[in-house]
């Protein structure tokens, strides 16, 4: 007798026009935080090529762009991407909170992104939360910051109510609202760090006290979206997946249960102890890697049953493996860290591009629920291969960089290449970034195309 593995459909239903309405506008915020941050990456990537690093500016110009950068693509961006899935995961009530959230967090980036042009404020490069020591640029943070708290306060009220998922539907709904935990964890540490903070620090120790452990408890929150990505666009492939609902609560937990161990190491040492940024990173390496492997075991087995693919779906299947292949990159690179070089960058930027490409083929996917167009079909495929292929260039070239010691966040000639191999590695980075920008460029021109065609078909 042969037994037949459980198999789940992973996806959530139509949501209410009024639902579609806030996605709508969480959506448009993530793509203008994505176009601003594409245009700062090249500046970026120039700036790091040793083809083209004697023609731009460097130092300060390179790490205003970089914080810039950085905070556009992570933090508003995944944000963003939040205000979608816990808009459509919830039900209607406190629709005016949702609305207050997405108004805030919006100024706040809008600031943020001016803060470069009418501010004259000093880049500090602390991890998770990169900063201007600038009026306009602290203003634009805090009140995103205010917006985002909002966001978490009406998920927490139009969360839906607990019980032991029976089908896919149930099991994403109970993921997202577990995602809800390390987003509170991360406004307790934030406000903890910001309280106890020993009064002599400025500068980058401020700093990188203030969002030690908050960035820590933001990276679950990432990971979880990913996990709900990949099932549910492995569903949208048409494929059932071989885990049971339960197993899938099971992950989402393990994803984010660690964020625990935050306030604990708040209550056994003060911020700027040492065994308490190592209980931090033992937590994230925890939660960030258990649940990984056995969803993106049924993702891909479900991939592979033999289940046929409708064309509407090849964006997704690309979006999904470019996601699995590039975050399984990234955390092998984590395991060769050694010393403050740009393996750590490469390590992080694998693992982030990962949760990136799940966000953006789950955008794809969602577009016409949202009363959009379907995305152009071959465009959304080449997109994420595109970006996928780019990024490995780019962490590749970053990972061989390290293994001769260059120093991340730095450019120019203060990278002091020196042999050949490193040139090399560098213009590998560089190109590989020029080759991601493309992609992601693609991503948002296909995504403002299908915007533009409403709800006809794509071509």
């Amino acid at each position: 007798m042969t037994t037949v593995a459980p198999a789940t459909d992973f996806s959530l239903p139509e949501a209410d026009f009024r639902l579609r309405g806030l996605a709508r506008g969480w959506l448009w915020l993530g793509l203008l935080a994505l176009i601003g941050s594409g245009v700062l990456s090249i500046v970026l990537v120039l700036s790091r090529a040793p083809q083209f690093q004697h023609l731009l500016p460097v130092g300060d110009f390179f790490r205003v762009a970089l914080v810039v950068h950085v905070d556009l693509s992570v933090l508003v961006w995944f944000v963003s991407l939040g205000g979608i899935l816990w808009t459509l995961s919830g039900n209607a009530r406190a629709l005016g909170l949702n609305r207050a959230a997405l108004v805030i967090s919006g100024l706040g980036t809008l600031l943020m992104t001016l803060s470069p042009f009418i501010g004259r404020g000093g880049p500090v490069m602390a991890n998770y939360i990169p900063v201007l020591e600038d009026p306009v640029f602290l203003w634009g943070l805090v009140i995103f910051g205010a917006g985002s708290v909002l966001l978490v306060g009406r998920s927490l009220v139009a969360a839906p109510a607990w019980a032991m998922p029976r089908d896919g539907a149930e099991a994403l709904r109970s993921g997202l609202a577990l995602g809800l935990l390390p987003a509170v964890v991360a406004i307790i540490a934030f406000a903890w760090s910001w309280l106890t903070m020993p009064g002599e620090l400025s500068g980058k120790a401020y700093y990188e006290i203030l969002f030690w452990g908050g960035g820590h408890a933001l990276q679950f929150i990432w990971a979880v979206f990913m996990l709900v990505a990949w099932l549910w666009l492995a569903s949208a492939c048409g494929a059932r997946v071989p885990m049971t609902p339960r197993i899938a609560l099971l992950c989402f937990f393990l994803a984010t249960v660690c964020a625990v161990a935050i306030p604990v190491a708040y209550l056994l040492w003060p911020a700027h102890a040492v065994e308490h940024r190592n209980l931090l990173t033992f937590a994230m390496g925890l939660g960030g890697g258990l649940p990984i492997l056995p969803v993106a075991l049924a993702a891909l087995l479900a991939l592979r049953s033999g289940a046929p693919l409708a064309d509407e779906a090849r964006p997704l299947r690309a979006a999904l493996l470019s996601s699995i292949a590039l975050f399984c990159f990234g955390g092998l690179i984590g395991f060769t860290i050694a010393g403050n070089n740009v393996k750590i960058p490469a390590h992080y930027h694998g693992c982030i591009v990962g949760v990136t490409l799940a966000l953006m083929g789950l955008v794809y996917h969602l577009l016409p629920r949202l009363g959009y167009g379907m995305p152009a079909r071959k465009w959304a495929t080449f997109s994420s291969y595109c970006y996928a292929v780019g990024q490995a260039m780019h962490i590749g070239g970053l990972m061989w960089s390290g293994g001769y010691g260059v120093q991340r966040k730095v450019a120019g000639a203060e990278q002091a290449l020196k042999s050949t191999s490193e040139i090399a590695a560098m213009g590998i980075m560089g190109l590989g970034g020029l080759v991601a920008i493309i992609g992601g460029l693609i991503f948002v021109v296909v995504v403002l195309m299908a915007i533009r065609r409403g709800g006809r078909a794509a071509p």
